[in-house]
């Protein structure tokens, strides 16, 4: 068996609750988003799905998933969201199989105090290396929006935006994006039944 076979394996093998990416055919496991990185990740999803997404009415230009495992060369990845422009995508996407092997324009990684580190050193270069033009880097405990563009020698940070702004910025520069919409909201709107 291979080494991409047993790497494979070892990303089955993970206890509930954790995520798997293979980076330089090594195992790196997270654990899940905690409340403020899922509230942005799906906050984010919703706003650019509602606008662009044809199924919600939006211009139908883009193919947004969340959390895709993406088998791009050696790497597997699970970005928190992910957007393919739909000119790119010759066929339909395939509704069983569990993983992509395209890789996509745009990436939003949702920063942690445990992920950052991993998102920044190791996924930016892998998805440098797989040909994503745009990568967002989102920090909910900051309040931050990172903008990067894929320039010949890896990342050029374009924009960078904090707390309530109205950001328009690439790949979707023609629309407006309310950061407050992705933060949890400082006073408790709803009481969570444990």
């Amino acid at each position: 068996m291979g080494n991409s076979q047993v790497a494979y394996s070892a990303l089955d093998a993970l206890p509930m609750g954790w995520v798997g990416e293979i980076l330089d055919e090594e195992l790196v496991a997270s654990p899940r988003p905690a409340p403020g990185q899922a509230r942005a990740a799906f906050m984010l999803g919703v706003e650019l799905g509602e606008r662009l997404d044809p199924r919600r009415g939006g211009s139908g230009r883009w193919c947004f998933l969340r959390a895709p495992e993406l088998r791009l060369g050696r790497d597997v990845l699970v970005p928190d969201l992910a957007g393919w422009r739909r000119d790119r995508l010759i066929e339909p996407l395939t509704p069983d199989e569990p993983f992509l092997t395209l890789a996509p324009d745009w990436v939003c990684e949702v920063l942690s105090p445990s992920t950052a580190a991993l998102d920044r050193t190791r996924k930016l270069p892998a998805y440098a290396r797989a040909g994503v033009s745009h990568v967002w880097l989102v920090d909910p405990a900051a309040h931050t929006l990172e903008v990067f563009q894929r320039v010949k020698r890896g990342w050029l940070l374009v924009d960078s935006h904090e707390g309530e702004a109205v950001v328009r910025s690439e790949p979707f520069a023609s629309l407006p994006l309310e950061l407050s919409s992705l933060w949890l909201p400082a006073e408790p709107q709803l009481e969570l039944v444990r």
